[in-house]
């Protein structure tokens, strides 16, 4: 179901901060970097190598992001894995009684996602992602 890790989701305060860390201090490569109003966060994009790790600060203060971001502060808010088909894989992790935030998959930014409820994976919150777009 699961082809590779396409990238970690971190949430930060600033995309600005995170990027004078991880792009000028780190040297990581930023790919790309955005506002997506209708998910009410900026976005950010670093290349990792193997994958990418993806800054997400949050615009809207009522959005799902900045809940989390209050609550826990600063840190890793997802793992998203690729899938070739996400219709598919909602439906068997549904079958197998996964329980999920997303029962259809969304626009994200880079493709269809879906996320499974951290309390089905030990904490973690998972994105499922079929991509439409090429991202490295």
């Amino acid at each position: 179901m699961f082809t590779h890790i396409d990238h970690i989701g971190v949430v930060v305060n600033s995309i600005d901060d995170a990027l004078a860390t991880w792009r000028d201090t780190l040297g990581f490569a930023l790919l790309e970097r955005k506002t997506v109003p209708e998910h009410g966060v900026e976005v950010a994009f670093i290349d990792a190598g193997n994958g990418t790790v993806e800054f997400l600060s949050p615009l809207d203060p009522a959005s799902g992001t900045a809940r989390f971001l209050a609550s826990r502060g600063e840190g890793t808010h997802h793992i998203c894995f690729a899938v070739e088909d996400i219709g598919a894989a909602l439906a068997e992790l549904k079958r197998q009684g996964v329980r999920l935030i997303d029962e259809t998959p969304r626009q994200g930014v880079h493709g269809l996602v879906a996320f499974v409820h951290p309390k089905a994976a030990n904490g973690v919150m998972i994105e499922l992602l079929q991509k439409s777009v090429y991202h490295p």
